[in-house]
Protein backbone atom coordinates (compact mmCIF):
# COMPACT_ATOMS: atom_id res chain seq x y z
CA UNK A 1 0.00 0.00 0.00
CA UNK A 2 2.84 2.65 0.86
CA UNK A 3 4.00 2.06 -2.95
CA UNK A 4 0.33 2.93 -4.22
CA UNK A 5 0.27 6.13 -1.81
CA UNK A 6 3.60 7.32 -3.16
CA UNK A 7 2.21 6.67 -6.57
CA UNK A 8 -0.60 9.03 -5.52
CA UNK A 9 1.36 11.43 -4.54
CA UNK A 10 3.60 11.57 -7.27
CA UNK A 11 -0.03 12.55 -9.72
CA UNK A 12 -0.92 15.20 -6.98
CA UNK A 13 2.08 17.13 -7.33
CA UNK A 14 1.99 16.66 -11.49
CA UNK A 15 -1.47 17.65 -11.45
CA UNK A 16 -0.72 20.85 -9.03
CA UNK A 17 -3.46 19.11 -6.46
CA UNK A 18 -2.01 19.30 -2.74
CA UNK A 19 -3.92 17.07 -1.26
CA UNK A 20 -6.13 14.55 -1.70
CA UNK A 21 -9.17 13.45 0.36
CA UNK A 22 -11.02 10.06 0.55
CA UNK A 23 -13.56 8.54 2.26
CA UNK A 24 -15.15 5.02 2.42
CA UNK A 25 -15.15 3.01 -0.64
CA UNK A 26 -12.95 1.23 -3.54
CA UNK A 27 -10.24 4.07 -3.27
CA UNK A 28 -9.72 4.04 0.06
CA UNK A 29 -9.74 0.52 0.50
CA UNK A 30 -6.77 0.34 -2.60
CA UNK A 31 -4.60 2.81 -1.15
CA UNK A 32 -5.14 1.49 2.62
CA UNK A 33 -6.44 -2.10 2.38
CA UNK A 34 -9.59 -0.58 4.75
CA UNK A 35 -12.37 -1.93 3.90
CA UNK A 36 -14.26 1.00 5.93
CA UNK A 37 -18.16 0.95 6.54
CA UNK A 38 -19.78 3.97 5.27
CA UNK A 39 -21.42 5.26 8.47
CA UNK A 40 -22.62 9.13 9.06
CA UNK A 41 -19.55 9.34 11.41
CA UNK A 42 -16.44 10.24 9.33
CA UNK A 43 -13.50 7.96 7.96
CA UNK A 44 -10.56 10.18 5.67
CA UNK A 45 -7.50 9.57 4.22
CA UNK A 46 -5.72 12.80 4.31
CA UNK A 47 -3.02 12.26 1.80
CA UNK A 48 -0.63 15.18 0.95
CA UNK A 49 1.12 15.85 -2.22
CA UNK A 50 4.14 16.18 0.21
CA UNK A 51 4.63 14.66 3.26
CA UNK A 52 2.94 11.55 5.36
CA UNK A 53 -0.63 10.68 4.80
CA UNK A 54 -2.86 10.30 7.79
CA UNK A 55 -6.48 8.12 7.97
CA UNK A 56 -8.71 9.95 10.04
CA UNK A 57 -11.10 7.67 12.01
CA UNK A 58 -13.74 7.69 14.42
CA UNK A 59 -12.52 6.89 18.21
CA UNK A 60 -14.74 3.67 18.06
CA UNK A 61 -13.49 2.53 14.71
CA UNK A 62 -9.58 2.30 15.59
CA UNK A 63 -9.96 -1.15 16.56
CA UNK A 64 -11.33 -1.90 13.41
CA UNK A 65 -8.55 0.09 11.20
CA UNK A 66 -5.81 -1.54 13.05
CA UNK A 67 -7.06 -5.11 12.33
CA UNK A 68 -7.39 -4.50 8.89
CA UNK A 69 -3.75 -3.70 8.85
CA UNK A 70 -3.95 -0.15 7.89
CA UNK A 71 0.17 0.90 7.61
CA UNK A 72 -0.78 4.66 8.66
CA UNK A 73 -0.79 7.30 11.35
CA UNK A 74 -4.48 7.01 12.74
CA UNK A 75 -5.83 10.15 13.93
CA UNK A 76 -9.33 9.27 16.03
CA UNK A 77 -12.11 12.00 16.99
CA UNK A 78 -14.72 12.11 19.97
CA UNK A 79 -17.74 11.91 19.64
CA UNK A 80 -18.21 16.11 20.79
CA UNK A 81 -15.55 16.87 18.27
CA UNK A 82 -15.64 18.17 15.01
CA UNK A 83 -14.01 15.39 12.68
CA UNK A 84 -13.90 18.22 9.45
CA UNK A 85 -12.08 20.53 11.39
CA UNK A 86 -9.14 17.38 12.45
CA UNK A 87 -9.00 17.13 8.60
CA UNK A 88 -8.43 20.89 7.58
CA UNK A 89 -5.45 20.78 10.64
CA UNK A 90 -4.03 17.65 9.16
CA UNK A 91 -4.13 19.10 5.21
CA UNK A 92 -3.15 22.60 6.54
CA UNK A 93 -3.07 25.52 4.52
CA UNK A 94 -2.94 24.60 0.75
CA UNK A 95 -5.09 26.01 -2.21
CA UNK A 96 -6.05 23.02 -3.88
CA UNK A 97 -7.58 19.89 -2.79
CA UNK A 98 -8.86 16.45 -4.39
CA UNK A 99 -11.97 14.44 -2.98
CA UNK A 100 -13.31 11.09 -4.11
CA UNK A 101 -15.94 10.98 -6.29
CA UNK A 102 -17.87 9.19 -4.28
CA UNK A 103 -18.00 11.35 -1.34
CA UNK A 104 -21.43 12.37 0.43
CA UNK A 105 -22.53 15.83 -0.90
CA UNK A 106 -22.53 16.96 3.31
CA UNK A 107 -19.23 15.95 3.72
CA UNK A 108 -18.07 17.71 0.68
CA UNK A 109 -19.94 20.87 1.56
CA UNK A 110 -18.53 20.21 5.38
CA UNK A 111 -15.15 19.97 3.79
CA UNK A 112 -15.82 22.96 2.22
CA UNK A 113 -16.66 24.88 4.87
CA UNK A 114 -13.84 23.80 6.95
CA UNK A 115 -10.90 24.49 4.52
CA UNK A 116 -12.58 27.81 2.78
CA UNK A 117 -9.07 28.78 0.99
CA UNK A 118 -9.17 25.93 -1.16
CA UNK A 119 -10.47 25.08 -4.43
CA UNK A 120 -12.01 21.35 -4.88
CA UNK A 121 -11.58 19.05 -7.85
CA UNK A 122 -12.25 15.92 -8.51
CA UNK A 123 -10.13 13.28 -7.15
CA UNK A 124 -11.41 9.91 -8.52
CA UNK A 125 -9.15 10.13 -11.98
CA UNK A 126 -6.00 10.59 -10.50
CA UNK A 127 -6.77 6.88 -8.48
CA UNK A 128 -8.50 5.50 -11.46
CA UNK A 129 -4.98 6.25 -12.79
CA UNK A 130 -3.23 3.23 -10.16
CA UNK A 131 -6.44 1.43 -9.61
CA UNK A 132 -6.58 0.66 -13.88
CA UNK A 133 -3.17 -1.07 -14.42
CA UNK A 134 -3.54 -3.84 -12.21
CA UNK A 135 -0.22 -5.24 -10.74
CA UNK A 136 0.93 -8.95 -10.39
CA UNK A 137 -1.42 -9.86 -7.21
CA UNK A 138 -4.12 -8.27 -8.72
CA UNK A 139 -4.35 -10.10 -12.04
CA UNK A 140 -3.97 -13.24 -9.80
CA UNK A 141 -7.02 -12.48 -7.82
CA UNK A 142 -8.86 -11.47 -11.39
CA UNK A 143 -7.96 -15.06 -12.76
CA UNK A 144 -9.40 -16.56 -9.58
CA UNK A 145 -12.61 -14.51 -9.65
CA UNK A 146 -13.42 -15.80 -13.12
CA UNK A 147 -12.20 -18.97 -12.18
CA UNK A 148 -15.27 -19.13 -9.54
CA UNK A 149 -17.42 -17.59 -11.81
CA UNK A 150 -16.87 -19.65 -14.55
CA UNK A 151 -17.59 -22.67 -12.05
CA UNK A 152 -20.81 -21.04 -11.42
CA UNK A 153 -21.81 -21.22 -15.18
CA UNK A 154 -20.34 -24.71 -15.97
CA UNK A 155 -23.06 -26.02 -13.54
CA UNK A 156 -26.10 -23.80 -14.86
CA UNK A 157 -27.68 -27.05 -15.90
CA UNK A 158 -28.40 -27.90 -12.85
CA UNK A 159 -31.16 -24.94 -12.14
CA UNK A 160 -31.94 -23.36 -15.67
CA UNK A 161 -34.88 -25.13 -17.17
CA UNK A 162 -38.05 -24.49 -18.79
CA UNK A 163 -40.94 -24.35 -16.28
CA UNK A 164 -39.18 -22.89 -13.50
CA UNK A 165 -39.33 -19.24 -12.75
CA UNK A 166 -36.45 -16.62 -13.14
CA UNK A 167 -36.53 -16.02 -9.90
CA UNK A 168 -36.60 -19.67 -8.93
CA UNK A 169 -33.24 -20.26 -10.95
CA UNK A 170 -31.40 -17.04 -9.95
CA UNK A 171 -31.83 -17.29 -5.97
CA UNK A 172 -29.68 -21.26 -6.87
CA UNK A 173 -26.98 -19.48 -8.56
CA UNK A 174 -27.07 -16.96 -6.25
CA UNK A 175 -26.20 -19.74 -3.70
CA UNK A 176 -23.54 -20.99 -6.02
CA UNK A 177 -21.80 -17.97 -6.17
CA UNK A 178 -21.06 -17.86 -2.67
CA UNK A 179 -20.10 -21.79 -2.86
CA UNK A 180 -17.85 -21.49 -5.15
CA UNK A 181 -16.14 -18.81 -3.82
CA UNK A 182 -17.25 -15.70 -3.93
CA UNK A 183 -17.84 -13.18 -0.78
CA UNK A 184 -20.66 -11.21 -1.89
CA UNK A 185 -22.95 -12.76 -5.18
CA UNK A 186 -23.26 -9.06 -6.28
CA UNK A 187 -25.82 -9.38 -9.38
CA UNK A 188 -27.42 -12.03 -11.15
CA UNK A 189 -29.44 -11.56 -14.37
CA UNK A 190 -31.61 -14.40 -15.63
CA UNK A 191 -33.31 -12.74 -18.72
CA UNK A 192 -35.77 -15.03 -20.43
CA UNK A 193 -37.50 -14.98 -23.30
CA UNK A 194 -38.60 -11.13 -23.98
CA UNK A 195 -36.52 -10.11 -20.54
CA UNK A 196 -33.55 -10.76 -21.95
CA UNK A 197 -33.79 -8.01 -24.83
CA UNK A 198 -33.30 -5.89 -21.22
CA UNK A 199 -29.78 -5.34 -20.87
CA UNK A 200 -30.28 -4.92 -16.95
CA UNK A 201 -32.95 -6.95 -16.69
CA UNK A 202 -32.72 -8.92 -13.05
CA UNK A 203 -35.52 -11.45 -11.74
CA UNK A 204 -38.86 -11.91 -12.76
CA UNK A 205 -41.78 -14.04 -12.02
CA UNK A 206 -41.83 -15.24 -15.56
CA UNK A 207 -41.70 -18.90 -16.04
CA UNK A 208 -39.14 -19.71 -18.37
CA UNK A 209 -40.56 -21.90 -21.18
CA UNK A 210 -39.14 -24.32 -23.72
CA UNK A 211 -37.34 -22.89 -26.61
CA UNK A 212 -36.60 -19.72 -24.79
CA UNK A 213 -33.34 -17.82 -25.17
CA UNK A 214 -31.92 -16.75 -21.34
CA UNK A 215 -29.13 -14.30 -20.96
CA UNK A 216 -27.73 -14.90 -17.57
CA UNK A 217 -25.24 -12.47 -16.64
CA UNK A 218 -23.51 -13.01 -12.72
CA UNK A 219 -20.65 -11.89 -10.79
CA UNK A 220 -19.20 -11.55 -7.11
CA UNK A 221 -16.71 -10.61 -4.93
CA UNK A 222 -14.01 -12.89 -3.69
CA UNK A 223 -12.55 -12.25 -0.16
CA UNK A 224 -9.47 -10.98 -1.79
CA UNK A 225 -11.85 -7.96 -2.57
CA UNK A 226 -11.65 -8.54 -6.96
CA UNK A 227 -14.94 -8.77 -8.66
CA UNK A 228 -15.87 -11.63 -11.43
CA UNK A 229 -18.09 -10.92 -14.45
CA UNK A 230 -19.55 -13.23 -17.13
CA UNK A 231 -22.27 -13.54 -19.20
CA UNK A 232 -23.47 -16.37 -21.28
CA UNK A 233 -26.50 -17.07 -23.23
CA UNK A 234 -28.69 -20.48 -22.89
CA UNK A 235 -31.26 -22.14 -24.67
CA UNK A 236 -33.61 -24.31 -22.85
CA UNK A 237 -35.88 -27.42 -23.49
CA UNK A 238 -35.85 -27.14 -27.12
CA UNK A 239 -34.08 -25.30 -30.30
CA UNK A 240 -34.16 -21.30 -30.95
CA UNK A 241 -36.32 -20.08 -34.03
CA UNK A 242 -33.47 -19.48 -37.21
CA UNK A 243 -33.58 -15.43 -36.70
CA UNK A 244 -31.83 -15.97 -33.15
CA UNK A 245 -29.61 -18.73 -34.01
CA UNK A 246 -28.22 -16.24 -37.27
CA UNK A 247 -28.47 -13.26 -34.61
CA UNK A 248 -26.22 -15.45 -32.35
CA UNK A 249 -23.99 -16.61 -34.96
CA UNK A 250 -23.40 -12.51 -35.71
CA UNK A 251 -22.70 -12.35 -32.08
CA UNK A 252 -20.09 -14.52 -31.70
CA UNK A 253 -18.24 -13.05 -34.75
CA UNK A 254 -18.42 -9.53 -33.24
CA UNK A 255 -16.90 -10.75 -30.04
CA UNK A 256 -14.38 -13.17 -31.37
CA UNK A 257 -13.04 -10.11 -33.48
CA UNK A 258 -13.00 -7.53 -30.38
CA UNK A 259 -11.05 -10.28 -28.58
CA UNK A 260 -8.83 -10.51 -31.60
CA UNK A 261 -8.19 -6.66 -31.78
CA UNK A 262 -7.63 -5.89 -28.22
CA UNK A 263 -4.01 -5.40 -27.18
CA UNK A 264 -2.14 -2.99 -25.96
CA UNK A 265 -1.62 0.25 -28.39
CA UNK A 266 -4.68 -0.29 -29.47
CA UNK A 267 -7.38 2.53 -28.19
CA UNK A 268 -10.40 1.63 -26.13
CA UNK A 269 -12.68 2.89 -28.72
CA UNK A 270 -11.15 0.97 -31.79
CA UNK A 271 -12.44 -2.67 -29.34
CA UNK A 272 -15.24 -1.15 -29.22
CA UNK A 273 -15.80 -0.41 -33.11
CA UNK A 274 -14.47 -3.74 -34.58
CA UNK A 275 -17.68 -5.29 -33.07
CA UNK A 276 -19.86 -2.64 -33.67
CA UNK A 277 -19.31 -2.54 -37.69
CA UNK A 278 -20.05 -6.62 -37.59
CA UNK A 279 -23.51 -6.40 -35.91
CA UNK A 280 -24.10 -3.59 -38.26
CA UNK A 281 -23.62 -5.00 -41.25
CA UNK A 282 -25.27 -7.68 -40.51
CA UNK A 283 -28.63 -5.24 -39.59
CA UNK A 284 -28.60 -4.96 -35.90
CA UNK A 285 -26.95 -1.90 -35.31
CA UNK A 286 -29.40 -0.46 -33.46
CA UNK A 287 -30.16 -3.06 -31.43
CA UNK A 288 -26.75 -3.09 -29.90
CA UNK A 289 -27.57 -0.35 -27.64
CA UNK A 290 -24.61 -0.28 -24.49
CA UNK A 291 -20.69 0.28 -25.00
CA UNK A 292 -18.29 -2.89 -24.73
CA UNK A 293 -16.86 -3.01 -21.87
CA UNK A 294 -16.05 -1.75 -18.60
CA UNK A 295 -12.72 -1.69 -16.57
CA UNK A 296 -13.06 -4.34 -13.46
CA UNK A 297 -11.23 -5.12 -10.34
CA UNK A 298 -12.06 -3.56 -6.97
CA UNK A 299 -15.65 -2.77 -8.40
CA UNK A 300 -17.18 -4.31 -11.21
CA UNK A 301 -17.75 -1.30 -13.62
CA UNK A 302 -14.59 1.22 -13.27
CA UNK A 303 -11.51 2.83 -15.43
CA UNK A 304 -11.29 1.67 -18.35
CA UNK A 305 -14.17 2.15 -20.86
CA UNK A 306 -14.38 0.32 -23.63
CA UNK A 307 -16.70 2.65 -25.74
CA UNK A 308 -16.67 5.03 -28.72
CA UNK A 309 -15.10 8.19 -27.85
CA UNK A 310 -12.10 6.76 -25.28
CA UNK A 311 -9.22 7.10 -27.39
CA UNK A 312 -7.94 5.67 -24.09
CA UNK A 313 -4.81 3.74 -25.52
CA UNK A 314 -4.88 0.15 -24.00
CA UNK A 315 -1.54 -0.96 -21.71
CA UNK A 316 -0.48 -4.17 -19.99
CA UNK A 317 -1.93 -4.63 -16.56
CA UNK A 318 -5.96 -3.28 -17.90
CA UNK A 319 -7.96 -5.18 -17.10
CA UNK A 320 -11.65 -4.99 -18.58
CA UNK A 321 -15.17 -7.10 -20.11
CA UNK A 322 -15.90 -7.72 -24.03
CA UNK A 323 -19.51 -7.90 -23.71
CA UNK A 324 -20.92 -7.19 -27.16
CA UNK A 325 -25.17 -7.81 -27.12
CA UNK A 326 -27.73 -8.12 -29.68
CA UNK A 327 -31.14 -6.96 -28.45
CA UNK A 328 -34.85 -7.49 -30.25
CA UNK A 329 -37.40 -5.50 -28.06
CA UNK A 330 -40.93 -8.17 -27.25
CA UNK A 331 -38.95 -11.00 -28.52
CA UNK A 332 -34.71 -12.16 -27.24
CA UNK A 333 -31.58 -10.53 -26.50
CA UNK A 334 -28.13 -12.41 -26.53
CA UNK A 335 -25.16 -11.41 -24.89
CA UNK A 336 -21.37 -12.86 -24.48
CA UNK A 337 -19.20 -11.59 -21.78
CA UNK A 338 -15.83 -12.38 -20.81
CA UNK A 339 -13.31 -9.77 -18.82
CA UNK A 340 -9.99 -10.02 -20.30
CA UNK A 341 -6.34 -8.17 -19.35
CA UNK A 342 -3.83 -6.67 -21.29
CA UNK A 343 -0.39 -8.61 -21.43
CA UNK A 344 2.46 -6.97 -22.66
CA UNK A 345 2.20 -8.10 -26.05
CA UNK A 346 -1.57 -9.65 -26.40
CA UNK A 347 -4.77 -10.32 -24.41
CA UNK A 348 -5.35 -13.15 -21.71
CA UNK A 349 -8.85 -14.17 -20.72
CA UNK A 350 -9.92 -15.13 -17.61
CA UNK A 351 -13.11 -16.69 -18.84
CA UNK A 352 -12.93 -19.62 -20.00
CA UNK A 353 -16.85 -21.39 -20.52
CA UNK A 354 -18.12 -22.17 -23.91
CA UNK A 355 -18.86 -19.09 -25.99
CA UNK A 356 -21.34 -21.08 -28.39
CA UNK A 357 -24.97 -20.84 -27.41
CA UNK A 358 -25.85 -23.50 -24.62
CA UNK A 359 -28.24 -25.95 -25.29
CA UNK A 360 -29.97 -27.91 -21.66
CA UNK A 361 -32.12 -29.82 -21.88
Amino acid sequence: MTDRLARAQALLSDRGVDALLVTPGADLRYLTGYHALPLERLTCLVLPARGEATLVVPHLERPAAVAAGVALPIATWQETEDPFELVARLVGDVEVVALDDHMWAARVFALGAAIPGADQVLGGEIVAELRMRKEPSEIEALRAAGAAIDRVHRRMGEWLRAGRTEREVGEDIARAILAEGHLTADFVIVGSGPNGASPHHELSDRVIEAGDPVVIDIGGTTPEGYCSDCTRTYVVGGEPDAEFAALYEVLQRAQAAQREHARPGVTAESVDRVGREIIAGAGYGDRFVHRTGHGIGQETHEEPYIVEGSARLLEPGMAFSIEPGIYLDGRYGARIEDIAICTDDGLEVVNTTSRDLVRLP
